[in-house]
């Protein structure tokens, strides 16, 4: 893979990827989500990404939104726990009305009082439509459960009461102490010429103020197993299962995902999918995850079913983990799983937006990008006995604890 990569002198990243086609995409990826919030903060890292779009010193909110779509493109943003996005997708041609715009709303907004204020009903409005989805709130539950009184454990979008707190100076303090140019990366994917991307790059990015760099804690995660029922008058019960697992930077990661993609990933030939859905019909809605963070994971499997069968399903899935720890892989089978991850990381690279955000992140995080090759490699690298280990360590059902909706 050929990259263009760059350094700001106040520490703005570049990575960008010359491809063939008409559509161009790039975006602005911070290295500050909600785990950066205090209490009184909670939401605010959303509600940023909200408030983004809602006036600079020189555009309005109409001109904001108007200044792609009228030509077809799209502008958006995302927040997690750990970043922050803002990107766009247009035709390549339109590149510098994209990079222009991305860099206004991210250095430039003003926050005014009045949009502020509109804002936090939209955003409330947003919680309790997230309130009425079982399925998804069961999730963010779920992350309180397992990482107790921490910030990483709180939902992304905060409370009614801690987004009606939210003020102008609120806003500009959580920027002054979380953007930091040395933590961010601009990434874009797209056929442009090296040598105008560099030029964009430094025309749109290179004057913003150097920021202190705030230094990212690691922390120690003290976990106890948990097991909690929650009466909710759902027509099915939902239940979701789940440990602490492995970090960014561990090297059991690629692991990690092969035994999370085998158990319940996204194919219809998972085991949980095969053995809940397909062989007994006790669910529609099942899967497992894993979620890595900077110094934490966190594994989990959900399903919803009828409570009639509830008891039944836990006892399934506690079945399919006991296989994947008692029993190594064969070598037909670990070959398959590996041409199965390999055949979903390949369709993903196809995904140019996807591919965009990804090479920004890992730029951000790892201070370097692997190619599909390395990526494959060390797919390739694991080992079953490698396997059976991380199945003993995270699967162990002295250490899961259960969330349940009824």
């Amino acid at each position: 893979m050929d990259l263009l990569l760059n350094t700001l002198d106040n520490g703005i990243r570049l990575v960008h990827y010359r491809i063939p086609g008409l559509v161009a995409h790039c975006g602005l990826i911070i290295n500050t989500g909600s785990r950066d919030e205090t209490v009184p903060e909670h939401g605010i890292a959303h509600f940023i990404e909200h408030m983004l779009f809602k006036g600079t010193k020189k555009r309005k909110a109409y001109h904001i939104l108007s200044r792609l779509e009228d030509v077809g493109g799209e502008l958006n943003a995302y927040t997690t726990k750990e970043e922050t996005a803002i990107h766009a997708s247009f035709l390549k041609e339109d590149y510098e009305r994209a990079i222009e715009l991305i860099s206004d709303i991210s250095f430039n907004s003003v926050f005014p009082e009045k949009e502020i204020e509109k804002e936090k009903d939209v955003v409330i409005e947003e919680i309790n439509s997230y309130l009425d989805n079982p399925s998804e709130l069961i999730f963010d539950d779920f992350e309180e459960l397992i990482f107790s009184n921490q910030p990483i454990g709180r939902n992304i979008l905060g409370t009614p009461d801690s987004v009606k707190s939210f003020s102008q100076k609120s806003i500009k303090s959580f920027i002054s102490k979380n953007y930091n140019t040395s933590q961010m990366v601009f990434c874009s994917v797209g056929n442009i010429a090296d040598e105008k991307i560099l030029k964009l790059f430094r025309l749109n990015f290179e004057n913003i103020v150097t920021e202190k760099q705030t230094e990212k804690i690691n922390r120690s995660w003290l976990y106890k197993p948990a097991s909690v029922t929650k009466k909710m008058n759902t027509y099915q019960n939902h239940c979701i299962m789940g440990n602490l697992a492995y970090d960014l930077k561990d090297n059991r990661r690629m692991g990690m995902f092969l035994l999370n993609n085998i158990l319940g990933g996204q194919g219809l030939n998972s085991r949980l999918n095969l053995s809940l859905r397909e062989k007994h019909g006790f669910a529609y809605n099942v899967e497992s995850s894993y979620s890595p963070y900077n110094d934490t994971g966190i594994f989990s499997i959900y399903f919803g079913t009828d409570s009639q069968y509830l008891n039944k399903s836990i006892a399934i899935a506690l079945i399919e983990l006991g296989k994947l720890r008692n029993t190594k892989l064969g070598t037909i089978q670990l070959s398959k799983a590996k041409s199965q991850i390999k055949g979903y990381l390949a369709r993903g690279y196809e995904n140019h937006e996807s591919l965009m955000l990804s090479l920004g992140k890992s730029l951000l995080i790892f201070n370097k990008i692997d190619s599909i090759e390395d990526l494959c490699n060390k797919i390739d690298a694991v080992t079953a006995s490698e396997l059976l280990e991380t199945a003993n360590d995270i699967f162990n059902p002295e250490k899961l604890s259960t969330l349940i909706y009824k």
